[in-house]
This record gives structure tokens, sequence and C-alpha cells, in this order.
């Protein structure tokens, strides 16, 4: 693997590949809980990543339960972009945050379908993650390279080159 991906450059790249491909794994940073798909809003600017949630869920509720008073809740983002050409697992703190500039900002038909009273709906709740640190992995070889560097480090006995990693500071 390479290992000449730079932190700016890996960070470039996830913030990047999330605007383009939103969806990944988000949970509570803690033993036995399990991370939920969750769509998430990007603002690589300040490292923070919004999900529209409902108050009337688990996960919505065990946030809650940390952050009230501004606390948060360790948690952890798992993302892997549809083409699988950027992964990451970013740590960060989880807060409930229903700042109505994002509600209006993000707001989308997707989004819409779970609150039938729109953007006023009484359940509607937006949890704010404050990404702080983690680990990118950055791969541009697509299925075909992938391939070539797997048979290549067969027929050669070496490692094959399927991109590069670097931990990266979000905050």
């Amino acid at each position: 693997m390479a290992d000449d991906l730079t932190p700016a450059e890996a960070e470039k790249e996830f913030w990047k590949s999330l605007k383009e491909s939103n969806t990944g794994m988000l949970g509570l940073d803690q033993p036995g809980y399990h991370s939920q798909p969750m769509t998430g809003y990007a603002e690589p600017e300040t490292g923070t990543i919004w999900f529209f949630t409902r108050d009337d869920t688990d996960f919505a509720r065990d946030v809650a339960a940390g952050g009230v008073g501004g606390g948060g809740q360790s948690g952890m983002f798992t993302y892997q972009a549809r083409d699988q050409k950027v992964q990451a697992c970013i740590h960060g703190e989880l807060s409930i945050d229903n700042d109505r500039e994002r509600i209006k900002k993000y707001w989308n038909p997707v989004v819409a379908a779970w609150y039938p009273d729109g953007k006023d709906d009484a359940h509607l709740t937006l949890i704010r993650f404050d990404g702080e640190d983690g680990r990118v992995w950055v791969s541009d070889k697509g299925a075909v390279g992938f391939a070539y560097q797997v048979l290549k480090a067969n027929l050669t006995k070496t490692i094959p080159d399927a991109g590069g990693v670097s931990d990266v500071n979000l905050n």
C-alpha cells in the first residue's frame, strides 16, 4: 500500500466524497452499541456533519441523554463511498442541535418523507456530529486496477498497492 497520502489530501478526499455519496454508519462510540445507516450533510469548514432523525428513535434518545446542557456523547461515523474509492472511520462528538437554519438548508424531498408535518414536525431532530479525528483510506484504482494489483501481487509475491491511508484531525 502506498504511504504517500498526506492527512490534508485524505481529509480533502473524505469531504469531497461525502458530498457526493453522503450515507454512512453512525453510532455512539461505546461497547455494545450498534451503528445505523444515516445520511449526513457535511460542513468541512467546521468538521461538522448534520443528520436528520426523529426524537422517538432509540438513537436520538441516547444522544440526547448525554447532550443536555451542551455536553455530548462520543460517536463514530463509518463511511464507504458508493464508488468504493474512499473509506473512513471518524471519531467525534454527537449532540442534539435543532438549528433551524440547518433544517432549512438541508431540507429536501427525501428528508421530508420522514416528517408528515414538514419542517415544524414535533418529532424532527437534528444530530450534530463534530468530527475530531480518524483514519481515511483512498484508492483511485477502480475495480480493474484493483484486480490488476491483486494479480500482480500474486505473480510477483509482493503486496498489492491498493491506495493510501492517513490519519486525519478534523478539528
